[in-house]
């Protein structure tokens, strides 16, 4: 839980604060659970019955293979490109969970100024590192193209989404695998404070050397504009979904002729489904690994952020087409032992409270 208090101020921009307040409280409580139970662990997949709605029997459903699921022709184009980046995913997340810091080297030399033998060697520790941090950045930014592309095609009419989905089961099982591979990084940044004391003490001794009009071979790696736009990604405590649900919210300003309800409805029908195969035997018993439960949980927790950031109204709102209590309902009532982690009562009841009261 006081891994996700950092962002809960971070993400309060609204003029409206206090609305803002509480939907970013909700939304913050519903991941912390998640990340309690395990749902950052999840290192396979396996095959999912895509249902579509709460009530089974009265709506359509079909299969989405999100193991084997093929590119047809149409999806080809915008398939390999967003596979050209999800290729490099798992190589990101190893560097990042490699990632040790040069705290002691920085202490070091901060404790003893005069001893350039000590700055020095603070210096070479933390420029590999600042190297590897933009590495990190430059990966964000590529995965923001790829899910605007997504988007544009799991959105564009005249499909629904709901068909979109289920027609173009590669597409809609990379946007899974986007979703995945964001919460995955966030969890392990959060465990690394290296990170930002690193980026700290680069920034000031390159801020010192410039006013001594000394040059240093990293700035044409890293320089002022590119450290600013980096501070303020590893800043915030999840950055790789902050990333995201900007990217989602710009392309629902920026495609004004396409109706709000086209985005909003592909990230609520992502969620509906995963909580359906979730919370009902018949489907979760085809499960071909425990790790699809997982999978199915870490990509139910994105597409909700995503969509309390786009609608209007919040993912906590009556109005939303998110059934938020049985989305609460299905994690809180999933085994111990299919998850990395312990239940936790006391977090479970600081979880459920939001929802004891009428939603706004």
């Amino acid at each position: 839980m006081q891994r996700w208090c950092g962002a809960l101020f971070c993400e309060i921009s609204d003029p409206n604060w206090k609305k803002q307040e509480l939907r970013t409280k909700n939304w913050l409580l519903f991941l912390s659970f998640g990340s309690v139970h395990g749902i950052s662990g999840f290192a396979g997949m396996g095959n999912l019955l895509k249902v579509l709605t709460r009530e089974i029997e009265n709506y359509p459903s079909f299969f989405l293979d999100f193991e084997n699921a093929q590119a047809t022709e149409g999806e080809r184009e915008v398939w390999n490109q967003v596979n050209a980046v999800l290729q490099d995913s798992e190589s990101i997340l190893t560097g990042l969970q490699a990632y040790k810091g040069a705290g002691q080297e920085i202490r070091d030399a901060i404790q003893n100024p005069n001893d350039m033998t000590l700055q020095e060697r603070a210096w070479n520790s933390v420029c590999p590192l600042v190297i590897k941090l933009k590495k990190f950045y430059s990966f964000s930014l590529r995965l923001e193209e790829a899910l605007r592309s997504l988007l544009t095609s799991l959105t564009c009419p005249p499909l629904t989404p709901t068909q979109h989905l289920e027609r173009e089961q590669a597409l809609a099982k990379q946007f899974a695998e986007i979703l995945h591979f964001t919460l995955r990084f966030d969890e392990l940044k959060m465990r690394i404070p290296a990170i930002q004391n690193d980026f700290s003490y680069y920034r000031r001794t390159i801020s010192r050397n410039r006013i001594n009009n000394m040059n240093l071979d990293i700035e044409n790696e890293v320089n002022n504009e590119m450290a600013n736009r980096m501070s303020l990604f590893y800043a915030e405590a999840t950055p790789m979904l902050k990333t995201l649900s900007t990217a989602t919210t710009n392309f629902v300003s920026e495609n004004k002729t396409l109706p709000l309800e086209n985005t909003t409805d592909c990230l609520s029908t992502m969620a509906s489904v995963c909580k359906v195969m979730l919370e009902t035997p018949e489907y979760s018993s085809r499960f071909n690994s425990e790790d699809t439960l997982l999978f199915c949980m870490r990509v139910m927790v994105g597409v909700i952020i995503l969509y309390d950031h786009v609608h209007p109204n919040g993912a906590f709102n009556k109005s939303s087409k998110i059934d938020m209590k049985g989305c609460i309902k299905v994690l809180k009532d999933q085994p111990a032992d299919t998850v990395e982690g312990v239940h936790t009562p006391p977090v479970i009841a600081d979880l459920i409270q939001p929802f004891e009261d009428p939603l706004p």
